[in-house]
């Protein structure tokens, strides 16, 4: 994704916020943020921001079963499930 089209100057920010907001939620794209000619934020809509996090969550989930699973700390799906029965039964 090229960004470079949603790139304003922060003096375009505080001279179009309202219309700035409106077109964030309207196009779900973020947009960069500059002063002095510099990239110093990166707007965007609150569904894609909480969108971007859940994915971040999965990552990161994902990252420590892989982490586990090289640690040798995995363990067969079958043994699990026979574990689970057994607790289940003895209730």
């Amino acid at each position: 994704m090229r960004y470079s089209s949603q790139v304003k100057p922060i003096s375009y920010l505080k001279a179009n916020a309202a219309e700035v907001l409106y077109q964030l939620a309207e196009d779900r794209q973020p947009m960069v943020i500059t002063q002095n000619g510099e990239a110093k934020a990166v707007l965007q809509d609150v569904a894609s921001f909480e969108a971007t996090q859940e994915t971040l969550a999965l990552l990161k989930v994902l990252a420590l079963g892989n982490h586990e699973i090289e640690k040798g700390k995995a363990k067969p799906v079958a043994d699990v499930v026979q574990r689970l029965r057994a607790k289940g039964a003895s209730r």
